[in-house]
């Protein structure tokens, strides 16, 4: 480094003499005869000279180093980022807090920065140092802002505004310091809770083909610590992106407590936020993201407690040609493979790519997609989408989702926009003779090709059941009456598997069950109780009431006979004086809850465990792009609901807390549980009472019967039920269901369905519950939880195992 220093009034300095201004001219140089001689008898006034003047130098290097670090150094000052959130208890949370560029957000996010700079002003370490502050959201509690303060600190005085930034925190923060109320230029702010924290900046730039590490702070060693912000500015060279992947990435479950975001920009604009994550992810299958420029922001953001190990993550640059991320291009043949890029990881964000598919004259496509995860942006597809031949698709569509163009030509679009990747899709085209959609195979009638010989085999492999329709069964076979076939294996086992009671009949009853004329099994209870139960109505018989009616009709109370299949509480008053609808609402399933958005719609179902406490699955209340779902104040509870367009008039609760499991992982629905505190305590009645809850030793019988509820779809892809549905079906053993899932199995969930498909839960139905009936009473045994679509054959639905989770419950609720 250079350093001046000027010559003080005592120091020597060479002074030509003015009387002999020819000085230099006058000087003459005079050959040695001797150089030796010379060398070794000179004088050595020159080189005492040369050795002064060079220790001067070395002596006033020293001293204006010394002088610069004691002197100019204090000076030197340091970028010091704190982050961190206030509380506003005078205000109420509004949909538009949600826009930055909203109205709303902008006026308070004014009155939140007048605060902030009125609150460093009373700090003389701080308000000297003070840059400048950033509101970056709002969010619910009455409403909290989230906010990024800048300051430009001496680096002597580094720790001195650490420990006034601290003492900040303990005046607004805390019971000491109650509720403090801030006049602003546009209206007083009552403050409840402040928290701020330092904030850790990175910058590093990855050059040619070399990877450089990012890592959590103290990985592999130690926890990330509490109440951290900390960001990596990545950059790469020109023409280049940057490809991040996790090698090891462990943080806390829950994301509204430590996340990391990875964002398609230097600065931590929502804008360009790529994706946020939480959670546990394998290293079998890591987290791969790629830029669409040189440059990508990487920040952790943790909370005060639950620390995990943290993450570990390689950072390379690749061409933007690279093949990897290169797509689209003509495709031309009579089959082909196609991928979104970086596929099976995250493609990248603003992307578009088209392929131009040709398949031979005479020909038409058929596409099959086997995996298709592409954010969604909205049920019309309008951020994320694979548009074919004109047909938007977006969300994440079932395994091998079919598509067909009629021409021989067709174009297959993806385009992602700045924000929320996913991992994408994999696709195939063939060519198919449009006389023969489904060569050597059954066409369904939903256009779907199966094989032949799954035909009549008593799986419902079409979907749509067209598979299984007018049916000739083999020998080995139950012959349904209305012509369907199934396994001989389900004869007489209790459940009506034809539909039509065929493989029921003829069995002979089990002690506890009463035998019906048509030989037809049903339960003892069932005798007698103005219900005819049995196909033939045998069970109403001789009951000592005058029966008009034949064993064929249902008999109303006003003694009218109905002969309409299954008139019972099928929302229609078909007896005129409303019996065959009278009991429907007296709620068989009391303790069914229905979930809303707050003046949306229902989404998902949970189960009353007591007058304060409700057990639903963790994967209902994970926030994403459009609503906060791990916000209280997001839900209402409905209880004692049964028809959807009846809960004006049902009991109806917000919600005080939501406590998902810590250990909750929503890439693998593992731990997928959540608990909810109602605002205020329910009064039982009958349409309300609490499921039963298992011991923790709890087990339940594979083959066993379940029933589930819920106001989900109907079918895959269908719209929601209006009126509370219910079904049985088996427990399957968890090693056979392990391998029908593919190894996604963990020893807290349990296998519930019926293997031919047509029976399951579905969209809408999650957090809802699976009750086991034992002793008369009925326990929760199971959580709606996941599943591979709906009632598809050999993939069952998966449930949480509630015994796992007796000790949490008890622990969290006290029940």
């Amino acid at each position: 480094m250079d350093v001046d220093i000027d010559a003080g009034p005592g120091a020597m300095r060479f002074i030509p003499d003015p009387v002999n201004k020819d000085w230099d001219q006058a000087v003459t140089f005079l050959p040695a005869s001797d150089n030796k001689k010379l060398e070794k008898n000179s004088p050595g006034r020159i080189g005492a000279i040369v050795a002064v003047v060079i220790l001067a130098a070395i002596l006033a290097l020293i001293i204006g180093i010394v002088v610069w670090h004691f002197h100019f150094r204090k000076d030197l000052k340091i970028q010091k980022i704190y982050t961190g959130s206030l509380s506003i208890s005078n205000e109420a949370f509004v949909d538009a807090y949600e826009n930055p560029d909203s109205p709303e957000f902008k006026k308070l996010a004014n009155q939140v920065l007048t605060q902030l700079k009125s609150m460093y002003s009373d700090s003389p370490q701080l308000s000297r140092y003070y840059i400048g502050s950033q509101v970056q959201a709002f969010s619910e509690g009455s409403v909290i802002a989230y906010y990024e303060s800048e300051f430009a600190v001496p680096v002597d005085q580094e720790a001195a505004v650490d420990q006034a930034v601290s003492n900040l925190n303990d005046i607004y923060s805390g019971s000491k310091a109650g509720k403090r109320q801030i006049e602003t230029n546009q209206g007083p702010l009552v403050l409840g809770n402040f928290v701020s924290s330092a904030s850790t900046r990175f910058s590093q730039h990855t050059k040619g083909f070399v990877e450089d590490i990012i890592k959590s702070p103290g990985f592999p060693d130690i926890p990330y610590p509490p109440n951290s912000f900390v960001q990596w500015q990545l950059r790469g060279d020109p023409d280049y992106v940057l490809k991040l992947t996790f090698d090891t990435f462990n943080l806390e479950q829950n994301c509204t407590n430590d996340f990391v975001r990875v964002y398609d920009s230097l600065v931590a604009v929502n804008k360009y936020i790529m994706a946020e994550k939480c959670g546990y992810y394998s290293p079998s299958d890591p987290l791969a993201f790629i830029s669409s420029r040189n440059v990508m922001l990487v920040t952790l953001v943790t909370n005060e407690v639950g620390n995990f190990p943290g993450f570990k993550a390689r950072v390379s640059q690749i061409k933007k040609d690279d093949p990897s991320v290169k797509c689209g291009g003509t495709l031309t043949g009579s089959t082909g493979i196609f991928t979104s890029p970086n596929f099976p990881n995250y493609y990248p964000p603003n992307t578009t790519c088209q392929w131009n598919i040709e398949v031979p004259v005479g020909k038409f496509i058929k596409l099959k997609f086997p995996k298709f995860m592409v954010s969604t942006g909205g049920s019309i597809c309008m951020g994320d989408y694979v548009d074919i031949v004109g047909k938007r698709l977006c969300g994440q569509q079932s395994a091998n989702m079919l598509s067909t163009v009629n021409s021989n030509k067709g174009t297959v679009v993806f385009v992602s926009d700045a924000s929320n990747v996913d991992r994408g899709f994999s696709a195939t085209f063939e060519a198919y003779e449009p006389t023969d959609p489904c060569p050597d195979q059954f066409q369904c009638s939903n256009k779907r090709c199966v094989n032949r010989s799954m035909r009549c085999d008593g799986w419902n492999d079409c979907r749509d059941s067209s598979d299984e329709v007018n049916c000739q069964c083999d020998p080995y076979m139950i012959q349904c009456k209305n012509g369907f076939c199934k396994p001989m294996f389900w004869r007489c086992d209790g459940v009506d598997d034809c539909g039509d009671g065929t493989d029921e009949v003829n069995c002979g009853c089990k002690t506890g069950q009463f035998q019906c004329k048509n030989d037809q099994c049903v339960s003892e209870k069932q005798k007698c109780d103005g219900t005819p139960d049995c196909k033939d109505g045998s069970d109403e018989e001789g009951c000592g009431r005058d029966l008009s009616c034949t064993v064929s009709t249902f008999a109303c109370a006003n003694g009218k006979c109905i002969s309409k299949p299954n008139p019972i509480c099928d929302g229609q008053n078909d007896c005129g004086d409303n019996s065959d609808e009278s009991n429907c609402d007296v709620g068989e399933f009391p303790w069914q809850v229905s979930l809303h958005i707050k003046n949306v719609a229902h989404v998902c179902g949970a189960s009353v465990i007591s007058e304060r406490w409700l057990v639903t699955a963790a994967h209902c209340v994970q926030d994403d792009a459009k609503y906060r779902y791990s916000q209280p104040g997001t839900w209402d509870a409905y209880l004692g609901l049964h028809k959807q367009r009846d809960k004006q008039i049902v009991t109806k609760r917000a919600l005080k807390q939501i406590i998902p499991h810590p250990s909750y992982n929503p890439y693998t629905y593992d731990f997928d549980i959540a608990l909810m505190e109602l605002e205020s305590p329910i009064t039982y009645s009958e349409t309300i009472r609490p499921v039963c809850l298992p011991t923790a030793t709890d087990t339940y019988p594979t083959g066993g019967t379940v029933t589930i509820t819920g106001w989900g779809a109907t079918r895959e892809g269908g719209s929601g039920a209006q009126v509370l549905q219910k079904a049985q079906v088996r427990i399957i053993n968890s090693t056979v269901c392990d391998q029908l899932m593919n190894g996604q199995i963990s020893s807290r969930m349990m296998c519930a369905g019926v293997l031919s498909g047509g029976v399951d839960a579905c969209q809408g139905d999650s957090g809802g519950p699976l009750t086991y009936l034992s002793s008369e009473r009925m326990f929760l045994a199971g959580v709606v939880s996941w599943g591979d679509g709906c009632a598809r054959r050999n993939k069952p639905g998966i449930y949480t195992f509630v015994p796992k989770f007796r000790g949490w419950i008890k622990e969290k609720t006290g029940v």
